[in-house]
């Protein structure tokens, strides 16, 4: 009966009254202390940090300066030394007899080699690294007998060798043919036109059959150093790094750059990548072209 007196009791609704005490929320203690400390400052970092060498970027900042500062040190213990002697009253002759003089000649003997160091020190600069423009033509040639997937995966190669690395240049041979010349190549000086690749005369070079005996990626960072520079003729003249990638055991990637040691590690790991990508696609649809040519026959 209470509980039916309750629920039967009806309160009065005034829209214009206004209630003259706030709600009170009633909020979990994880809440409240969660909310208080979103509401702080962002704390600064108290890690570690890194280490500055102030005299490291002193001489990088000023390397003409350390360079030459040998100089100026040694001119003016070589200034210093030839003063003292001649206020200090002692005869210009040198004498082994007199402490003096050996002082000084020993003092000379330290200014003149402060004074060949800092023109070695000039004279010894490392060499700038930058890209070069390759000289040569620039060139597109697909073998026609391919199919349209695997040119377009020919040219997915390229254009993101082109894109991700230093590459200029790129040859692919593979099973004896030539299927893609693409990029900047050689210029012939009888007709100025593309030095086409001689597939034989390449296969039976050094360089080839050295890459083909490995089966390893060969990293050539400076190719003016290397004597078989003569056998990637169809490559311009001034091309800096070659990389050459097998593909298997029947073909090869030839990716010219245009920077000395200009693919990283990084760059050869995913050129590999490409090259295993490469061998399985095109090793597949020699064996398919071999097979429907017996079934012809």
């Amino acid at each position: 009966m209470e509980a039916r007196i309750i629920l039967q009791i009806q309160i009065p609704w005034n829209p214009n009254r206004q209630s003259s005490r706030r709600p009170s929320l009633h909020l979990p203690r994880s809440f409240i202390r969660a909310s208080s400390s979103t509401s702080q400052k962002p704390r600064s970092y108290k890690g570690p940090k890194p280490s500055t060498n102030l005299v490291a970027d002193f001489i990088s900042s000023n390397d003409d300066l350390a360079r030459s500062l040998p100089i100026y040190v040694g001119g003016a213990s070589l200034l210093a030394v030839l003063f003292n002697r001649t206020v200090s009253g002692i005869a210009p002759v040198a004498d082994a007899s007199s402490s003096q003089s050996r002082a000084d000649l020993l003092a000379l003997g330290l200014a003149v080699t402060n004074l060949l160091t800092g023109l070695v020190w000039l004279s010894i600069r490392p060499k700038s690294i930058t890209p070069v423009n390759p000289e040569g033509v620039d060139c597109k040639v697909v073998d026609s007998d391919l199919p349209v997937s695997i040119v377009s995966e020919l040219l997915w190669a390229w254009e993101s060798l082109k894109v991700a690395t230093c590459c200029k240049s790129l040859v692919i041979v593979y099973n004896g043919i030539c299927l893609i010349q693409i990029g900047m190549v050689a210029e012939s000086p009888q007709d100025k036109k593309r030095v086409i690749v001689n597939t034989d005369k390449l296969m039976q070079g050094s360089v080839y059959r050295g890459v083909m005996k490995s089966k390893a990626q060969s990293y050539l960072a400076n190719l003016s150093l290397y004597p078989g520079r003569s056998e990637l003729a169809f490559l311009p003249a001034n091309t800096q790094a070659v990389i050459l990638q097998p593909l298997g055991d029947k073909g090869i990637a030839v990716i010219g750059g245009n920077t000395i040691r200009g693919f990283t590690s990084s760059d050869q790991a995913w050129i590999s990548s490409i090259g295993e990508k490469l061998d399985a696609t095109l090793g597949r649809y020699f064996i398919d072209s071999a097979e429907g040519s017996r079934e012809n026959y």
